[in-house]
């Protein structure tokens, strides 16, 4: 499991971030209760294991930039607004008392932005951003086709970052093109794949997976490179990655391509009831979402198509 594990893993927070000390004063000082320190021992270890995961290994070096990766990893986990929100509470503790205890100097939730309760859309990558983004893994690794089939799934197919990181091999109907993708509360939907997605999701199937099988994938598509089921964080990491090295400067994680997909295909003109099918909402109105697109974009089919336009 990644950092956003329900108890995040001791033995994976350096010792230097404190984090025993914090809970006993919120035990001893503050008089929390178990259930409160529960919570604050999963919010904070998820933001140290996340830390540590990213080559921090102690409080001075976070960076604002750090907490904002993380919050954004938060999101693209799909957790609610009111849950994120909750978590920054206790790392904004967190840190206050690391700066009360002396340890640090300044504080680098200062400027953490808390996620509005309202609909705000990531941002929509262009056409060619998409192209430079799913061409930029390094196609000398060993894994290149396994990276280049997430990317163009997540994208051709408007996959949710976990469903992508779960998908099982049953779930691949490649004669036809199609995926079978469970979704939220295990709602089922056929997805098309799109040929550039299918061409590198057979490359990989056929070429890299056996390899990295050792059979502990638990019937999943994507493995990591121990042979177990690649983690929804090393999804995100790829797709951060990867909009870095096509010189993206756009904030990107998985949902942005979710977004785009959604975008590009009402900006083409398909219907709003097929989009919500293949996004697998339960109600049209959070794809309603989606129409919200350029303006510009708007401006140009009114005139195109409008009889006084």
């Amino acid at each position: 499991m990644s950092e956003l594990a329900e108890r995040p893993d001791p033995a994976r927070i350096p010792g230097a971030f404190r984090l025993e000390f914090f809970l006993d004063h919120l035990a001893v000082e503050r008089g929390a209760s178990d259930r409160t320190i529960d919570a604050y021992r999963r919010d904070v270890g998820r933001l140290l294991v996340f830390l540590a995961d990213h080559g921090v290994g102690e409080p001075g070096a976070v960076r604002p930039n750090h907490l904002r990766d993380f919050v954004y990893l938060l999101k693209d986990a799909g957790l609610a607004a009111s849950s994120i929100r909750r978590a920054q509470s206790a790392v904004r503790s967190y840190f206050g008392f690391l700066l009360m205890e002396g340890v640090l100097h300044d504080d680098p939730t200062e400027r953490m932005e808390s996620p509005r309760t309202g609909r705000a859309l990531p941002e929509v990558l262009s056409h060619a951003e998409v192209a430079a983004l799913v061409e930029a893994p390094n196609e000398d690794s060993k894994v290149y086709w396994r990276d280049r089939a997430i990317l163009e799934l997540l994208y051709g197919s408007g996959l949710r970052v976990s469903e992508a990181a779960e998908l099982p091999l049953r779930s691949i109907l490649a004669d036809e093109g199609l995926i079978l993708v469970f979704g939220k509360g295990g709602k089922e939907r056929l997805v098309p794949m799109g040929g550039a997605a299918l061409r590198a999701l057979q490359r990989y199937l056929s070429e890299v997976r056996p390899r990295l099988d050792r059979g502990r994938g638990r019937g999943v598509v994507f493995l990591n490179q121990r042979g177990g089921p690649l983690s929804r964080t090393s999804i995100w990491s790829l797709v951060k990655k990867s909009a870095a090295s096509a010189g993206i400067e756009k904030t990107v994680s998985p949902h942005t391509l979710r977004h785009s997909f959604a975008t590009h295909l009402l900006e083409g003109g398909a219907d709003l009831a097929a989009v919500q099918e293949l996004l697998g909402h339960a109600d049209i109105s959070t794809t309603q979402i989606y129409t919200h697109v350029d303006r510009e974009y708007l401006r140009e089919v009114h005139r195109t198509f409008h009889p006084r336009g």
